[in-house]
């Protein structure tokens, strides 16, 4: 009887330790990694159209300290107008103006 209730505090001890390093283990490895998220991006395959407009994107990304989303601002103009619109991120509506009435440079500024 003593060894029973011997191997079962054993084992009842030894999970909770086991536990007990798991959980600081995945704490730690959480901890390591750098940047925003753990989302890595693929490469974006737009349209020619969109990536006439890159040079600009960057302009006003570096402007607005959110130079690491280029790729993503380029993607999302090419889901808002496939780059063919004057409005390219169709950014009139957030202004309160009708669709469609921003230049480029102002869709991407306010975009």
């Amino acid at each position: 009887m003593k060894l029973k209730a011997l191997v079962i505090g054993g084992s009842g001890l030894f999970l909770m330790v086991f536990s007990l390093l798991l959980f600081v283990a995945i704490l730690f490895s959480d901890e390591q990694d750098s940047g925003i998220s753990n989302i890595h991006y693929g490469g974006v395959n737009v349209s020619a159209e969109v990536l006439a407009h890159k040079p600009m994107v960057e302009k006003y990304a570096k402007e607005y300290g959110v130079e690491e989303y280029v790729n993503i601002l380029l993607a999302i103009i090419q889901v808002e107008s496939g780059g063919t619109a004057e409005d390219v991120m169709q950014s009139s509506e957030s202004l309160g103006l009708p669709p469609n009435s921003l230049s480029t440079e102002e869709s991407i500024k306010q975009g």
